[in-house]
């Protein structure tokens, strides 16, 4: 066994070799450097004297120009009368060629007083020669050595391509917990089992429990899926390792890779740690050759599998991921043993968006009439991105009217300004306009009032946003959905074309102001028909599929050519019908309309209770008190309506 040891031993590979070489490399560029700059100087310091021959010398001494001359050994150092433009004395050298004695009868015949003669000191010249030729060895060496040393900590010649960066993103506390963390409690709860396991894993182990290698977060953006990984780290109290997928990404093949190795060495010295992968989408896409490949990318998703199957989770190491897009995922990433866990982190729903509202405004100052659950049940779809930036607008908005706290009408505006843009002050519509413009609201508003599927009215408008409307129609469910029947989809396409209608009904043209109506329309009708199976010609037949279904949720066409147009021949039959319905509602109301359309011209904004007035005063129709009672709980967006009408109108009086 020993002797095996020592066999062992003696065959492993020197790791000094290699350095050994790269040091003698380093040293022999830097003498070769070190001869060449010695030569150059030499040639330099020799530009300013010149060598001669010695019959050059002897007519120069003949001519009455030398002024001094100095003999060492056998070399002459002849100064010249001559002056340079510098200003200091021509000197010029030349190889004794005579006998000494001679030399100086020659020197008194031409009247040279200055004559020396020094001795050569060898040892003074080996020194000199050895300086000259060792101190820019050891200068350049030294430099040289320096360099090579920095090149090497940045990652090599490349500045640091080949190294990860991960080290910069090491936090050993996020200061995130799932305090901060509301609207996703079915996610919170799933990492909450991996929290638990960082910190007490003698409790699963025992049972024979591994810690999940990695968990997925999958949703759309803004719904907190960095946010949840910040959360884990701080609640668990590791480090945490945070990059994001383009990180990785280099124009050098073999680059990420390098970093992806990096990345887990150094959270193995970190372990227990969390790795968190933002945009993973970015390296693990789906390898596919028939397109051609890209040997960085996949090169590294293969070192990433590599080495998510190389490490012991009972180390305590985690990894997790954030992406938008798990369809373009490789399947090789997804399996159980690399992301075990696939955590949904999508857009919350009424009872998550005023978590998420009351974790946002916690540390904002807010007056008593400001009502939440309202502003929750108007911004259905909303995320949490979207809910902080309305906190924080509303905020902006109490300071910008000058009071100390944030008021319901404060974020009612703020609700406006996210959605459809800030009032748009600069622009004035003519007398003409404005006639359009609130006929086509009152037509959308006052199908919405007649159709018995359609959600009620909130608000109705003609001043322009700049996000490009001349006026809308603010509609407020009264409670939330998350199906929609086939009657209240053809209620909500006769809406959509209801101020289409409403144009062409009263003033015999149309307008370039339904651009965005028809679009919705045309949207819903495609989906009724490829997706819904409410089409009586197609059935129940699938005849589209959704792609990228966390992102704009696109949906692709899956048939044939000569199905793709009969589905538009469908669409268009089903466009029409609506708009036929729309047409007839409002012709047979047209003095409902015309009623709430002079008003709305005159105040340019009313609430969904002044709307609702009018039309039942208009159509006769009188409210018990006790339905009364029991409608108004169910609009509770509509309790602060009058102070959101003032703020209006004092708005308008300075527009005006």
């Amino acid at each position: 066994m020993e002797q095996n040891q020592n066999q062992n031993q003696n065959n492993e590979p020197k790791n000094d070799g290699p350095k050994n070489k790269q040091s003698l490399l380093v040293i022999l560029i830097c003498i070769i450097v070190s001869l060449v700059m010695v030569n150059l100087l030499g040639r330099m310091t020799k530009g300013m004297t010149s060598e001669v021959e010695y019959s050059e010398f002897i007519e120069l001494l003949d001519k009455g120009e030398v002024e001094s001359v100095i003999l060492k050994a056998d070399t002459l150092t002849v100064t010249l009368k001559k002056q340079q433009k510098m200003g200091s004395p021509a000197t010029i050298y030349t190889t004794l060629m005579e006998d000494s004695s001679e030399l100086v009868k020659r020197l008194e015949k031409a009247g040279v007083e200055k004559f020396n003669r020094e001795k050569q000191d060898m040892v003074s010249e080996i020194i000199y020669t050895l300086l000259s030729l060792i101190v820019p060895v050891v200068v350049m060496v030294t430099l040289m050595s320096f360099l090579f040393r920095r090149m090497n900590k940045n990652g090599g010649m490349m500045g640091g391509v080949g190294k990860s960066k991960a080290k910069a993103y090491v936090q050993k506390e996020t200061g995130i917990t799932f305090k901060d963390v509301a609207g996703q409690d079915e996610a919170k709860e799933s990492l909450q089992e991996v929290v638990d396991f960082l910190h007490n894993p003698a409790k699963y182990t025992t049972i024979g429990a591994k810690l999940p290698k990695g968990a997925l977060l999958v949703g759309p953006p803004g719904t907190g899926k960095t946010l949840l990984a910040k959360a884990v780290a701080g609640e668990a109290h590791v480090p945490f390792f945070s990059l994001s997928g383009s990180d990785f990404v280099e124009m050098f093949v073999g680059v990420g890779a390098s970093r992806v190795r990096d990345l887990f060495e150094e959270a193995k010295k970190n372990a227990p740690c969390i790795i968190f992968i933002d945009e993973v989408d970015a390296i693990g896409k789906s390898r596919d050759a028939r397109y051609g490949g890209n040997d960085e990318r996949e090169q590294t998703l293969n070192q990433l599998l590599a080495e998510m199957d190389g490490f012991d989770t009972s180390k305590g190491l985690l990894i997790l991921a954030a992406t938008n897009r798990p369809e373009v995922l490789d399947p090789a990433l997804l399996r159980p043993g690399r992301f075990d866990r696939r955590v949904i982190v999508d857009r919350p729903d009424l009872k998550g968006r005023v978590s998420i509202l009351k974790v946002h405004a916690k540390n904002v100052a807010l007056d008593e009439s400001v009502d939440l659950e309202a502003i929750a049940l108007a911004t259905s779809g909303a995320v949490g991105s979207d809910l902080a930036n309305m906190i924080n607008e509303a905020a902006i908005l109490a300071v910008k009217n000058g009071r100390k706290a944030v008021s319901q009408k404060d974020l009612l505006e703020a609700v406006e300004v996210v959605l459809v843009g800030k009032e748009k002050k600069d622009r004035i519509l003519s007398q003409e306009e404005r006639k359009i413009v609130s006929y086509h609201e009152v037509g959308h508003a006052l199908v919405s009032a007649l159709q018995k599927d359609s959600e009620p009215v909130q608000k109705i408008t003609i001043v322009p946003r700049t996000m490009g409307a001349l006026g809308y129609v603010m509609h407020v469910p009264e409670e939330e959905k998350f199906l929609n029947t086939r009657k209240e989809l053809e209620a909500m396409l006769v809406g959509y074309l209801g101020g289409r209608a409403a144009e062409e009904l009263v003033f015999d043209t149309v307008t370039t102001g339904a651009a965005n109506d028809i679009e919705q329309a045309t949207k819903v009708a495609r989906a009724m028909i490829t997706q819904y199976g409410m089409s009586d010609r197609f059935g129940l037949m699938g005849l589209a599929e959704t792609q990228s279904q966390y992102l704009d949720g696109r949906s692709v066409l899956n048939c044939g050519d000569a199905t793709a147009t009969e589905i538009d021949h469908e669409v268009m039959k089903l466009l029409k019908k609506s708009y036929d319905e729309a047409k007839r509602l409002l012709s047979e109301n047209r003095d409902v309309m015309d009623k709430i359309a002079d008003f709305l011209i005159q105040k340019e904004t009313i609430t969904g209770k002044e709307f609702m007035k009018i039309f039942h005063e208009a159509k006769g129709i009188k409210e018990p008190e006790e339905e009364k009672k029991l409608e108004e709980p169910k609009e509770p967006v509509a309790i602060q309506e009058p102070e959101i009408q003032d703020a209006i109108e004092q708005k308008n009086e300075i527009v005006e």
